[in-house]
């Protein structure tokens, strides 16, 4: 252990490799799992036990504004100052903790786990290290639940269902007997009724046939296969329930269907599309030092889970001479839902709870395999267990990443002709999931006027059904004979922990939402033309249940009740609403009873550390009623002066075009998080100067003007190019 002094104070520079908010590293979730293992009472128990999730069971405040004064560079000492006369000295962090959610195949039991690591012996690459052990802290059965389903479930479902001779025989009688054609989706029961209940772990899959078994690279999902329903129990890989309910003829092969390059689709890709080069002959503009992440005044810290993926912890602004400033905790997307609108069979019952039945972050794709970064990129690797408790890397999991942004300010003095012009530079951080069909890319964008952008990209294939000859549907558009694709609704639940101007034991924090209101016709408004912003304080819990109101411009300001800038008015940060949306379905629709959440467009909470997934830890199955955020507030707790964390909930409405056929075009959805009375943003000179806004007011977009994506044809290797930096810089 080394020791410095920084104004006074002792700082203690610890062996210990590991801040208390890294993700698990691959060593520390091996021992995990084998702690677990032996602590089995039975070798039956042990040989039952998959394991469907382990990560890092992030510690309290104290504990990283400890670990982030006296432990870790930079040191920030004053995160936990002493008193005059006795200094604090830190001699030790708590020991790191995992959290293991486990299923148990033999007896059908879902249990929690915690194990506490001992000390650590490990080298400074996150990959590597070796743990001495691991002590069980504490584990127990919860009861009357179903966990997240595995990757292994859905290969062992497949097999299951096309080695079942009934189902081999359905699909003779449309005329396949090759069965290396057909692909099962195993899709999450939902909870329609007490036969879908928790007791027993099932899916009920989707299947679809390809037309040639030998070309890998077809798109499996244009033909759907209709009419058959097949429930599998997950514990025992049998089929429980299987009928052939209609002969829908498979859609004929569209020729349209792929969306490989050129000829590999039967297609010609486009010749006119030249090279657009990057260039940072310096290196970025980053530096980064394990998980740690500084770029020009901001600086915040790179978590991953199995179940949100992307985390980010610490998130401050150093702001000239008032020092580091917090703004949020933690940022993270924890829940999406997908309902979709057609009332028949088997889409009634496609609503998809992606985080919490899946999981993001175990859905990651590696970007070692197709990345959308450009310039100079420094990745993170994900680390996971399998469900058989072996240890899995998902290597470039996360890009991290500068983008230029256009312009960020300007202003042309027209008297002297003079003009001043900056352009926009961001960093953004990203990963991108796969989910069956869809694609989901999560973007975290920080810009240099303070701003933090919220991104989802919407993109993948449509999920579709097969119609009878001639036949139309109104819950849907037709893309291709006897093909079509029910509408949709894609929702996102981000929760933000936040600290705006608050240190980590400190919650000073409030909440008030702005309406922009016309002044009354009377004196104050002789012209008529008078309209002025209304705040209003949300007081309660129960209170900050709000929606978005486009039509008086309704945003919300998390503010510091004990900080003021120059002006004497109080600091904050306001969340502005990008488009959005509610369920379009009827409030007695199944799927909500499970997702009460999606009621509200913003929900208000006081922190508590386990209150962490809007619809409980257990979506899969759950037969419970508005588990989760909907029953949380119900404490109606004060928000007058707390620990705020806010849940954004956005969506959008897919209507299905034919230019979203074979594979749909990004669609972006989002929201801002932006700068209200903070003290210094702009250089002296240009105090007075509006920061760049951007605003979207049209988008025009084709529906049914092609007969699919006009993008298609767009060669690989059309993207930009990169002219990398002639050495690597600033990363460790």
């Amino acid at each position: 252990m080394g020791v410095e002094t920084i104004s006074g104070i002792e700082i203690f520079a610890r062996t210990q490799r590991s801040h208390p908010l890294d993700p698990l590293s691959a060593a520390e979730i091996a021992v995990a799992v084998t702690t677990v293992k032996a602590a089995a009472s039975t070798p039956e128990v042990r040989d039952g036990m998959r394991f469907v999730e382990v990560a890092l069971l992030e510690p309290e405040k104290n504990v990283v504004a400890l670990a982030d004064a006296y432990f870790f560079r930079p040191f920030q000492p004053s995160l936990l100052p002493g008193n005059r006369n006795a200094p604090i000295i830190a001699t030790k962090l708590p020991a790191r903790r995992a959290k293991l959610v486990v299923y148990n195949r033999q007896t059908n039991e879902t249990s929690i786990w915690i194990v506490e690591f001992s000390e650590v012996h490990a080298d400074s690459d996150t990959r590597g290290g070796h743990h001495r052990g691991g002590k069980l802290v504490s584990s127990e059965v919860v009861p009357d639940v179903q966990p997240a389903m595995d990757a292994m479930e859905f290969v062992e479902c497949e097999a299951t269902v096309k080695s079942h001779p009934p189902f081999i025989e359905a699909m003779r009688k449309r005329g396949i007997d090759d069965m290396d054609l057909v692909t099962v989706d195993p899709w999450c029961a939902g909870y329609y009724s007490d036969a879908d209940a928790p007791s027993r772990r099932i899916a009920k899959p989707l299947v679809f046939c390809r037309t040639e078994s030998d070309n890998p690279i077809e798109n499996g999902y244009a033909r759907p296969v209709e009419g058959i329903h097949i429930i599998v129990d997950m514990q025992k890989n049998t089929v429980i329930e299987f009928e052939d309910r209609k002969l829908v003829p498979l859609p004929p092969s569209d020729h349209l269907r792929n969306y490989t390059s050129g000829e590999t689709r039967g297609g010609v890709d486009r010749t006119d599309v030249r090279p657009l080069v990057i260039n940072q002959p310096q290196g970025p503009s980053f530096h980064v030092n394990g998980y740690l992440v500084e770029w020009q005044k901001w600086n915040f810290r790179i978590g991953f889970t199995p179940k949100e993926g992307l985390v980010l912890h610490s998130v401050a602004y150093v702001d000239g001479n008032r020092g580091r400033r917090p703004i949020a905790h933690r940022l993270s997307f924890v829940e999406m839902v997908v309902p979709y609108g057609d009332p028949n069979e088997p889409h009634y019952r496609k609503n998809a709870f992606d985080a919490g039945e899946d999981g993001l972050g175990k859905n990651a794709n590696s970007l070692k395999k197709g990345c959308d970064c450009l310039g100079v990129i420094k990745y993170f690797d994900a680390h996971f267990t399998n469900f058989t408790g072996g240890v899995e890397t998902i290597e470039n999991a996360v890009c991290l990443h500068e983008e230029d942004h256009g312009i960020l300010w300007k202003h042309r003095d027209w008297r002297t002709g003079l003009a001043e012009v900056r352009r926009s530079r961001r960093l953004t951080v990203s990963f991108i999931c796969t989910i069956a069909n869809y694609e989901y890319g999560f973007y975290w964008h920080f810009y240099q006027d303070g701003k933090i952008e919220a991104e989802v990209k919407l993109t993948g294939i449509l999920s579709v059904g097969a119609l009878m000859p001639g036949e139309q549907r109104k819950y849907g558009t037709t893309i291709a004979p006897s093909l079509y694709a029910p509408v949709h609704q894609h929702f996102f639940v981000t929760r933000m922990d936040m600290a705006v101007d608050c240190k980590p034991n400190e919650a000073y924090n409030q909440v008030v939402e702005v309406n922009v209101n016309a002044e009354c016709a009377g004196p104050n408004n002789m012209h008529n033309n008078a309209f002025y912003a209304e705040e209003k304080l949300l007081k309660s819990e129960l209170q900050a249940m709000r929606d978005c109101h486009p039509s008086s411009a309704r945003h919300w300001i998390v503010r510091n009740t004990r900080t003021v800038n120059r002006t004497g008015q109080p600091t904050g940060y306001k969340l502005i609403p990008g488009s959005n949306c509610l369920p379009l379905a009827l409030p007695e629709a199944k799927f909500l009873r499970r997702a009460g959440f999606l009621k509200h467009n913003l929900w208000v909470t006081s922190y508590k550390n386990d209150e962490m997934y809007p619809g409980g830890e257990f979506p899969n199955q759950n037969p419970r009623i508005n588990e989760g955020l909907s029953t949380w507030v119900k404490q109606d707790r004060s928000l007058e002066e707390t620990n705020i964390v806010l849940w954004y909930v956005f969506g959008v409405a897919h209507v299905p075009r034919l230019e979203d056929w074979p594979v749909m075009p990004v669609e972006h959805i989002g929201f801002m998080l932006k700068i209200v009375f903070l003290s210094y943003i702009a250089p002296d000179n240009v105090t007075a100067l509006n920061i760049g806004t951007h605003i979207v007011f049209v988008l025009l977009q084709p529906d049914g003007f092609f007969d699919c994506s006009p993008a298609i044809d767009v060669p690989l290797g059309s993207e930009v190019h990169t002219k990398k930096a002639e050495r690597p810089r600033r990363f460790k």
